[in-house]
């Protein structure tokens, strides 16, 4: 027995728009750029830059450096250096739970930059909002 083409098609149709709306999603999230990060691998902390002009325009490839000190006597040093995408965002993991001074965060541009002070002992997981090119 053979079926119907109406009742083909009352199978088909839902299968095309499930199909449909699963492959535009992937788009969606295929279009969202992925953020930076570079790890410290000195502690569980992190902090999540995003940085911004004065118009809040985010800002690609801003660099971000911070010198982290630990071990006894603070004698071990890392440098790290990353930028930030598309979006402005970029993500520093691994940085250590527990710190004598917060740590310098050096956000530069161009001729713009500033520095941001982060505090993992205060808070582990810090969001960090930059505004370059103001006051």
């Amino acid at each position: 027995m053979t079926e119907s083409p109406v009742k083909i098609f009352r199978c088909f149709v839902p299968a095309m728009v499930a199909l449909v709306f699963i492959l535009g999603a992937a788009a969606v999230a295929a279009d969202k750029p992925e953020v930076p990060e570079i790890n410290g691998m000195v502690g569980s902390c992190s902090a999540n830059f995003t940085v911004t002009d004065t118009e809040k325009k985010p800002i690609y490839n801003a660099k971000i450096e911070v010198v982290i000190r630990y071990g006894f006597g603070g004698l071990h040093k890392s440098e790290l250096q990353i930028g930030t995408n598309s979006e402005g965002k970029a993500r520093v993991i691994g940085l250590p739970e527990k710190v004598k001074k917060p740590l310098e965060f050096r956000i530069s541009s161009g001729p713009l930059s500033k520095t941001v002070l982060v505090n993992p002992t205060e808070k582990c997981d810090a969001s960090v909002e930059v505004v370059l090119g103001a006051k």
